[in-house]
């Protein structure tokens, strides 16, 4: 039986993940996978049962690796300004540094395979955040909202100015570059709008 190399497993997620956001799912095979990795399609089947068995778990450890980076220095303890604003800190700084990872982890979680990687990248994650929102609340720090009307307000405004980074260009074709003086107004109207008011 033969064994499972590292650096060749490490080739092949990387290899797969710049051929799904280069090429989508519809240019994407094993036959062509193996070639751009410069081994055999049997070596594939070492590691994976299938393609999508391959997809899902590719997807899956890229979204544990993007969760577990938003972590980083981040306690579900901390008070809402800084809790977002570490959270904001990480999401930019992966996104930034990672792009294909994020591009991929997108195009798999609007596909077929998405709920599959959802819940197993997001399992230590949702409840880390569910803690922090629901402590924001009790501490009063945040203003008790609907999941998903906290996530768009929240996180909203990031994602936008990520995108403008992505393209180089902000509305009108002003060059943009993401960074922490770019960030800091948008965020702090989010937290603005996001804490009681003191009245």
């Amino acid at each position: 039986m033969r064994t499972r190399n590292s650096d060749k497993e490490k080739l092949v997620e990387q290899k797969t993940i710049e051929m799904l956001v280069e090429e989508g799912f519809q240019g994407f095979s094993m036959n062509r996978l193996a070639k751009a990795c410069d081994i055999s399609v049997a070596t594939l089947y070492i590691y994976y049962k299938d393609k999508d068995d391959m997809i899902k778990k590719i997807g899956a450890s890229v979204g544990k690796t993007f969760m577990s980076e938003t972590l980083k220095g981040f306690s579900p303890e901390m008070s809402f300004a800084d809790g977002l604003r570490k959270q904001w800190e990480n999401r930019a700084r992966y996104a930034i540094k990672y792009p294909k990872e994020v591009a991929c982890y997108e195009i798999i979680r609007h596909s077929q395979h998405g709920e599959y990687i959802l819940n197993e990248s997001l399992k230590e994650f949702k409840q880390t955040m569910m803690d922090f929102v629901q402590n924001a609340v009790k501490t009063k720090t945040l203003i008790p909202l609907a999941v998903e009307t906290y996530w768009s307000v929240a996180f909203g405004p990031l994602y936008t100015l990520i995108q403008f980074h992505k393209e180089g260009k902000a509305m009108g074709g002003k060059p943009f570059k993401l960074s922490k003086k770019t960030m800091e107004e948008p965020l702090k109207l989010v937290i603005k709008a996001l804490t009681p008011s003191k009245n």
